[in-house]
């Protein structure tokens, strides 16, 4: 069953009922990824898809793909870095639970059973901005190499020289 994404999600019926969300937002309403962006234009298509793990914990599957707009550090110039995201969330009430998660589940804590749907779908976009954007074709511009003409100056030890001599 496929529904629009709520400011909450009660996360026992999501999974009881194997609900998922699928949709689009614009890169503008998710406001922490924003400030990382060159600019917040753009559309995330995403999914959450809600279950149970093979320990019956309750999950998430989070699907987000999209192109961040992005500041190249090499060529200072706009580009777009295509981002496609497949995380699996074990949904847990207490930071100790962490550890009863199977092997390659990311943990997310719930509040009163609830989850911010598209606060989770942030914070994995987040995690693939890269640290320096960098276009993959960029190079460095030739730099002209400087010529430097040797000019005649005054060693400046010439005094100190002077001084050990008398």
């Amino acid at each position: 069953m496929s529904a629009l994404l709520p400011d909450r999600i009660e996360v026992e019926r999501a999974v009881a009922t194997g609900r998922v969300y699928e949709g689009v937002l614009p890169l503008a309403r998710l406001e922490r990824l924003a400030g990382m962006l060159h600019d917040a234009s753009g559309e995330v298509r995403y999914a959450l898809r809600f279950d149970r793990t093979a320990m019956h914990h309750p999950m998430v599957t989070v699907e987000a793909d999209t192109a961040l707009p992005l500041l190249c550090q090499t060529t200072l110039e706009r580009y777009e870095q295509p981002v496609s995201v497949r995380s699996r969330i074990g949904l847990i009430v207490r930071e100790e639970q962490e550890s009863g998660l199977p092997e390659g589940f990311e943990p997310a804590l719930m509040e009163d059973g609830r989850v911010d749907p598209q606060a989770l779908i942030e914070d994995e976009l987040i995690l693939m901005v890269p640290v320096v954007p960098r276009k993959p074709d960029a190079s460095l511009p030739a730099a002209e190499e400087p010529v430097v003409e040797a000019e005649e100056r005054p060693n400046p030890f010439a005094a100190l020289a002077a001084l050990k001599k008398g």
